[in-house]
């Protein structure tokens, strides 16, 4: 029997390396993703952990007495939450980039996986095929084997039966 040969098989190899290679690329802006969102998650709670603390004090001094050291706490965190909420902004900046170019590279990755899919259908239907004419030029051969037996058989039964001579 003849051995199964697919015109499009290197294109259906290609597709299947680029599908690998995308999905690759969408594994490494998913685990960025989750890192950048992991940190702004952390920069937010320090910042409500520092406003909870500041707020605590401010009312326990007020209990206490109205004294200097909670405006240079104040003055201090004042001063520093606009660079954190800088930093929180561009955080959440990069996670919308990173969820963009995420959800780009999800829609390539389908797209290359349907391509490769369909073509690996085509390639199942053309072996089906292959292998249905194969079997039909095998019993095509048997037949015609069959036949000329058969016709040698009666051939020699009738030379045995009739004598020349």
């Amino acid at each position: 029997m003849k051995r199964f040969v697919w015109r499009l098989q290197r294109v259906l190899d290609v597709k299947a390396k680029e599908e690998q290679t995308k999905t690759s690329e969408l594994l490494a802006i998913t685990e960025k993703l989750a890192q950048t969102q992991g940190e702004l998650v952390m920069r937010q709670r320090i910042l409500k952990n520092i406003v909870d603390s500041l707020a605590r004090q401010v009312s326990h001094k007020r209990r206490l007495v109205a004294g200097g050291g909670q405006l240079g706490e104040q003055e201090f965190f004042l001063r520093c939450s606009t660079t954190s909420d800088e930093l929180i902004k561009q955080l959440k900046d990069k996670v919308r980039e990173l969820g963009l170019r995420q959800r780009e590279k999800i829609v390539e990755v389908l797209k290359i996986k349907r391509f490769k899919e369909g073509l690996e259908r085509l390639r199942d239907e053309a072996k089906r095929r292959f292998i249905k004419e194969q079997e039909r030029l095998e019993q095509k051969e048997l037949d015609e084997t069959a036949t000329i037996s058969f016709a040698r058989k009666m051939t020699e039964r009738a030379n045995v039966g009739n004598p020349i001579g």
